[in-house]
């Protein structure tokens, strides 16, 4: 494992080794890039859903996909995780054209969803939880929804406007 991602996410989000990057669009961590590569550039909107292909988390997914100019006009970075694997992220990625990032928390399965609190063990799933992070890398809000229950894009409107 590259980077200690247990450690550094439950201190300051931002300083956590897990690795993000744009291009290709579906990534599988751990990478190369570290979080804080935003830090003091831009906030972050990091989205843990279930899983692909399901019905809401399409929906909702869609939902981002078709108002991403609403992060996109205060430069606020979009990343998607679950705990699917690449390729399902890729193919899923692929089919519904999105254009954010996809990051696969498959192996350690779940350890990141975990490190946010939104991992169902029992389930072996992440949660639907979002959680906004500031330009200092400091969780400015969250959303965590009950099982089942999809977040209301109004939620995520008011969220992010705390780091606009």
């Amino acid at each position: 494992m590259v980077g200690s991602c247990r450690e550094a996410l439950s201190v300051a989000m931002y300083s956590a080794a897990r690795t993000l990057a744009r291009p290709p669009q579906v990534m599988r961590l751990p990478l190369n890039l570290p979080l804080s590569q935003f830090r003091g550039e831009k906030p972050v909107v990091l989205v843990f859903f279930p899983l692909a292909f399901s019905g809401i988390c399409t929906g909702e997914l869609c939902e981002l996909r078709d108002n991403l100019k609403a992060f996109e006009t205060d430069g606020i970075e979009l990343i998607g995780i679950s705990v699917d694997s690449h390729f399902a992220l890729r193919a899923w990625g692929d089919q519904e054209k999105y254009t954010f990032s996809l990051l696969s928390d498959f192996w350690p399965h779940g350890a990141v969803a975990s490190e946010y609190g939104v991992f169902v063990e029992d389930a072996g799933i992440a949660n639907r939880g979002t959680f906004v992070i500031d330009r200092d890398g400091i969780i400015a809000a969250s959303i965590v929804t009950a099982p089942g229950q999809a977040r209301e894009f109004s939620a995520y409107l008011e969220a992010i406007a705390k780091v606009a």
